[in-house]
């Protein structure tokens, strides 16, 4: 399943909505390569990939919170946290167990469906923040 940047998941941010299609560019092709059986270096670098530019990413999203003093900045860092420590979980499982069809599983529903709920939900969130601080 792939996953696709649709309107719904635009903030309006130029630089969070360019990493969010990033990381669902990232994403979509650590699912190919697993679901294609692509090699484990393939596999191994695009993991590593999507771990870093995740860590990136969420650091821009909280610098940009902290900045615009987002109320909710706690709860969501507490998510990202959450979805990092997911993440390299998986990667670790992956890198050891090979691309298995429930880590492929893993990776759609436990990495793909949570940032695309979490974009829709929490990211528009902190961009209406933003916009009604006048930015």
């Amino acid at each position: 399943m792939a996953y696709a940047w649709t309107k719904d998941l635009e903030t309006g941010n130029s630089l969070i909505d360019t990493q969010h299609q990033q990381l669902i560019t990232a994403i979509n092709e650590l699912l190919n390569a697993c679901s294609s059986g692509q090699g484990k270096d393939v596999i191994n670098k695009t993991l590593d990939f999507l771990e870093n530019y995740t860590a990136k990413h969420f650091g821009d999203e909280e610098v940009l919170q902290i900045k615009y003093q987002y109320p909710d900045y706690l709860n969501h860092k507490s998510l990202h946290e959450n979805f990092k420590k997911f993440v390299k979980e998986l990667a670790i499982q992956i890198k050891k167990d090979g691309p298995t069809a429930g880590l492929i599983s893993k990776v759609s529903f436990g990495v793909g469906d949570w940032l695309i709920n979490h974009i829709k939900k929490e990211d528009t969130k902190v961009a209406g923040h933003i916009r009604s601080k006048g930015n």
